[in-house]
């Protein structure tokens, strides 16, 4: 049997399940998210080492905080509002049907299998942080981890393997080519996190069986850094984002817009901030490594394209160490200043601990720059100027917004996350997760058997003037 047959077997088993079983109850909804959290918990530490093994170096404590305990609260919230997001939404029929007795109402159903295809840069939050809102809108799923991670990958299919029955969970593992595979099965939903070129394939291979899909992808995020901003605390918190996981975030701020008369102190406060951070980087468990060769070779192509367009590349090295050899792929954090619109560093999406920081005279500039690129997963402004905070977030567009930091919007439990546009498209976490994941089967209840009477005046054969009867129905 093939790859395919085999997806497809499990598919047909997960489908078959829930047309005989129907819908799970609340209690078992909350069941397998307690079983999830009880997973995670019981083998964090399995979990750390899987994740440090596939990166060759990933801070422990980073993975602890944010493939761990970052995965609680959405654990936890989904448990404790369960109830209510699932209950019946009632609507107003039309006028006079509801003086009648009808009724209107939303009833919120499971779309039935949904697939997941997830990440390797997160490979534990990205799985089971959407998992939680598919779990609590009561669905069957079947889940495509990463092949770049693949201790961490094979951990995940054991563990929930153990604690799952197939028809609510099945882990598929493989490469490009179960990927592919994956992608073409009659899914009820497809949810895929990772970039948006792959993105296009994905949605291309659903779009075949007509299956809806919700893409979580990236893209160039902005941070726009007012006059009136402390640019001590705002170095502090960008660098944070931006070197937590070495910039491997889909969130992490991609470049940096500064007024031209702050540019240099805010450089001065980012290499600060660093330093604090991180006193030596190439032997320190605190600072992770890019994920492979591969990758690692992307980034240093995005700095030797922009070095022959002329921009200037300041490393922060805190310890003067030499990365020419070196047992992991790890690239000390790196400003680049000079840039130009032709640069790749300027129109790709980062993923690395590279920061471009641009000037400008006008705040407007910042919107414009903004605006001749793709709409980002998230945009961060500094500031403490409500005027100029408003225009900026008027005159833009993106998935989410932080203001006087990075990232945080997403750890917000009662926040939908998603991108807008090129970034991405449905949502997952929260209520609008929730949503998301459900059919909202719209239901009508007609009147009674018994004042069927009232409806002959618009049933043929017509009797008079239509349209007066037809004026007073519809006030």
């Amino acid at each position: 049997m093939n790859n395919f047959d085999e997806m497809n077997r499990i598919l047909n088993k997960q489908k078959e399940f829930f047309v005989k079983n129907g819908p799970p109850s609340i209690d078992l909804r909350i069941d397998r998210l307690q079983r999830l959290k009880a997973l995670i918990m019981d083998n964090r530490y399995d979990f750390i080492d899987a994740l440090n093994s596939d990166f060759g170096n990933r801070s422990k404590n980073a993975s602890m905080l944010s493939d761990i305990y970052g995965i609680m609260p959405s654990i936890n919230q989904a448990i404790k509002n369960i109830k209510k997001w699932n209950k019946v939404e009632k609507k107003s029929p039309n006028f006079p049907f509801g003086l009648l007795g009808a009724k209107s109402y939303i009833k919120y159903e499971p779309l039935g299998t949904v697939g997941m295809i997830s990440p390797w840069n997160f490979p534990v939050n990205l799985a089971f942080v959407p998992l939680v809102s598919i779990f609590a809108a009561g669905n069957q799923v079947m889940h495509k981890p990463s092949e770049h991670t693949p201790i961490t990958s094979s951990l995940l299919k054991e563990l929930c393997d153990k604690s799952y029955d197939e028809n609510e969970f099945a882990t598929c593992l493989g490469g490009p080519e179960v990927g592919e595979s994956f992608t073409q099965l009659k899914f009820d939903h497809l949810l895929y996190t990772g970039g948006g070129s792959v993105a296009k394939h994905v949605m291309n291979a659903a779009s075949k069986n007509l299956v809806p899909c919700t893409l979580e992808l990236g893209g160039k995020s902005p941070v726009v850094i007012g006059k009136s901003a402390d640019l001590k605390t705002t170095a502090k918190r960008i660098m944070f984002g931006k070197t937590l996981n070495a910039g491997q975030i889909c969130l992490a701020p991609d470049y940096v817009v500064v007024h031209k008369d702050q540019k240099d102190e805010f450089i001065k406060e980012t290499k600060d901030a660093v330093s604090q951070y991180y006193p030596s980087l190439k032997d320190n468990e605190d600072y992770t490594s890019v994920i492979n060769q591969k990758h690692y070779d992307r980034l240093k192509d995005l700095l030797d394209d922009a070095i022959e367009k002329g921009a200037h590349v300041d490393e922060i090295n805190p310890s003067n160490e030499d990365f020419s050899q070196q047992e992991f792929y790890k690239i000390p954090p790196t400003i680049v200043t000079n840039t130009s619109d032709d640069m790749k560093i300027m129109q790709e999406e980062i993923f690395g601990p590279l920061l471009p920081v641009v000037e400008y005279d006008e705040i407007g500039e910042a919107t414009a720059l903004i605006n001749s690129k793709d709409k980002p997963l998230g945009l961060y402004y500094f500031g403490n100027n409500t005027a100029e905070e408003n225009d900026l977030l008027n005159k833009t567009s993106s998935g989410g917004v932080t203001v006087n930091n990075v990232i945080s919007h997403l750890q917000q439990n009662d926040l939908s996350f998603g991108g807008v546009g090129p970034s991405g498209m449905g949502r997952y976490k929260s209520f609008e997760g929730f949503k998301n994941f459900s059919n909202p089967r719209a239901y009508y209840k007609d009147v009674s058997f018994k004042l069927d009477k009232f409806f002959d005046a618009v049933r043929p054969p017509y009797k008079g003037d239509i349209e007066k009867v037809l004026k007073q129905l519809m006030k």
